[in-house]
């Protein structure tokens, strides 16, 4: 299975997509390659998820090591990096920016939140993981300013990912505290619990970097409500499955 947004969708040059877990794949489907699975079925379900998106094998995909850092990078080349291995992936990195044709950048993630970014008049995309570290960090509003400063982009469309949503992500009082004083809706204590909601703050900073609201589309998807369909580390109590969300020019 596949998600796509339909702001995206509506876009002729630009590919996209969002993978799932697949019980009736083997490792469920995951497309992880650092999480102490088999790496060889990993790439054999990364395979068959460029299949899925129907896109050629000759494009040239992209990944990074992500650290839940607020690094972005631009992609500048034409060679595969952290694709079929994560030996060459591109080290230390949570957002990744290209503007070149033939190229397909992606993150992996399991509850942090999956943006996807495209400049309509610009042909510019970007791949954000934004957990909670990232969010603190602003990395989508960051990714933004990059795409603005060095492409000059000003119409910015978004899809905000499949992610563990407010009702099944509790934090701590601390962490709490830290979003509560700029993003007060975004923090509401149920039963005692404080829970935060990643996805609405992701959101509201995209707002606050210039985008327009109705350029905004959600998946409404919470990964551990949908676990079937969806790796969760919460949910899953840890588990080592990734999914992968990917962007592209055509």
């Amino acid at each position: 299975m596949i998600f796509k947004f339909n702001n995206l969708l509506a876009q002729n040059n630009c590919i996209h997509g969002i993978t799932s877990k697949m019980d009736t794949q083997t490792q469920k489907f995951s497309l992880a390659m650092h999480t102490g699975e088999n790496i060889d079925i990993s790439f054999s379900n990364r395979l068959k998820a460029i299949d899925m998106l129907n896109i050629s094998q000759n494009t040239k995909i992209i990944l990074a090591s992500q650290t839940h850092s607020s690094n972005v990078v631009i992609v500048d080349e034409m060679n595969s990096r952290g694709w079929e291995s994560m030996s060459d992936a591109i080290s230390d990195c949570d957002a990744l920016i290209c503007s070149k044709s033939g190229v397909l950048i992606g993150v992996m993630t399991a509850d942090c939140v999956p943006i996807l970014l495209f400049d309509t008049q610009k042909n510019v995309v970007a791949a954000v993981h934004a957990g909670w570290k990232g969010t603190k960090a602003n990395i989508v509003a960051e990714s933004v300013k990059v795409m603005r400063e060095n492409f000059g982009c000003e119409n910015i469309i978004a899809g905000i990912g499949p992610s563990i949503c407010k009702c099944c992500y509790e934090v701590d009082d601390k962490l709490a505290g830290e979003f509560s004083g700029i993003y007060r809706d975004c923090v509401t204590i149920v039963d005692g619990k404080y829970m935060l909601d990643l996805q609405l703050i992701n959101r509201l900073q995209l707002l606050d970097a210039g985008l327009k609201d109705e350029n905004i589309e959600m998946s409404n998807i919470c990964t551990a409500c949908e676990n079937k369909s969806y790796f969760s580390y919460r949910k899953e109590n840890g588990c080592s499955g990734r999914f992968g969300s990917f962007i592209g020019l055509v």
